[in-house]
């Protein structure tokens, strides 16, 4: 998988992914991945429908048509899962879970998009994504005092410049956030708990290593926090070895994302509601990256919604390449 070439890499594995998958695997489009971030698709209906609970093809009363492959009808949790399964399982649909991505951008020299993932990076001439509206960034599980939640963050918006500042985590956000805000100026010490970094790309160890080889950053590996508590309006961080350190500002980067944090990091321009800015063809304003799926829905959408973004997308990708699109036999129940 590491050095094949996708025609498309679906990210989420929820009804509008899995209507993508399908409905390019029905018009042959190429090699297809379907990457999710948990151990199985679905993990909305698995984890937050309870057992035998309804499940509807619409949305608080809308009818929509099915234009695409996938025939979905009202039916269970249980009877939507097993309708999943038989899809994903009949069709030659390359697949990766509990895999988290953190960017897609393109390589100018190969025009191909690369897909960031926390198992190396994908390349692909399409992407699709089909991620949720639901994910945030992890928390720690000790207490953020809240008079100190104003220097406490999940992503650089808040920081410029001249401050001491901790970052939190061993990925390659972590990493990414590290030298990037090193380069502006900042006194950065970056935390992770392990005793070597076990899931950064080699571009950003690399460059790691060299920053905190130059002094423009430091490395302080195998150690976690205890405690935060506010220090006469600073954070006060307390260490698993003992030591106690003031910082006028800490970032996490300890897995999860927000997604408009994520729409960025691909390219993807978003509305002044923080919406993902695309055409009627669901293709956004990174050239060859799609939104479907909850994450196109202005407020609520149906299964049979994201379905059909699916059909919308295969069929531009299609007129792209100057084929012909057809409906093939529906999949049904």
């Amino acid at each position: 998988m590491k050095d094949k070439i996708y025609d498309i890499v679906i990210i989420g594995g929820g009804p509008g992914g899995i209507g993508c998958a399908i409905e390019a695997s029905a018009h042959k489009i190429g090699n297809i991945l379907l990457i999710e971030k948990t151990e199985n698709h679905s993990n909305t209906i698995r984890k937050f429908y309870k057992d035998n609970k309804r499940v509807d093809k619409d949305y608080k009363g809308q009818v929509i048509t099915l234009q695409g492959n996938v025939d979905f009808f009202d039916g269970t949790k249980e009877t939507t899962l097993d309708y999943f399964n038989d899809l994903l399982d009949n069709e030659k649909i390359d697949s990766i879970f509990n895999t988290e991505v953190e960017k897609i951008i393109r390589n100018q020299e190969t025009d191909l998009l690369e897909v960031h993932t926390s198992k190396g990076i994908i390349q692909t001439k399409n992407a699709i994504v089909a991620i949720g509206k639901m994910g945030k960034p992890n928390k720690p599980d000790y207490k953020i005092p809240p008079s100190i939640k104003s220097q406490v963050g999940f992503n650089l918006d808040k920081c410029s410049s001249n401050e001491k500042i901790l970052v939190v985590g061993g990925g390659n956000s972590a990493a990414e956030y590290a030298y990037h805000l090193a380069d502006q100026n900042n006194n950065v010490t970056l935390v992770y708990r392990k005793p070597t970094f076990t899931r950064l790309n080699d571009l950003n160890e690399d460059l790691l290593n060299k920053y905190n080889g130059e002094e423009k950053l430091r490395l302080r590996m195998n150690t976690d926090i205890e405690s935060l508590e506010n220090e006469e309006g600073k954070v006060k961080v307390t260490f698993n070895d003992g030591f106690s350190v003031i910082y006028d500002r800490i970032i996490y980067a300890i897995g999860g994302t927000t997604p408009v944090d994520f729409l960025k990091a691909c390219g993807i321009e978003v509305d002044e509601d923080l919406k993902p800015i695309f055409d009627e063809h669901q293709e956004t304003t990174a050239k060859d990256i799609y939104v479907a799926g909850d994450i196109a829905f202005a407020s609520g959408g149906s299964i049979a919604i994201a379905l059909n973004h699916g059909y919308h997308i295969v069929n531009n990708i299609l007129r792209k390449r100057g084929e012909i699109f057809s409906f093939t036999e529906k999949f049904s129940k």
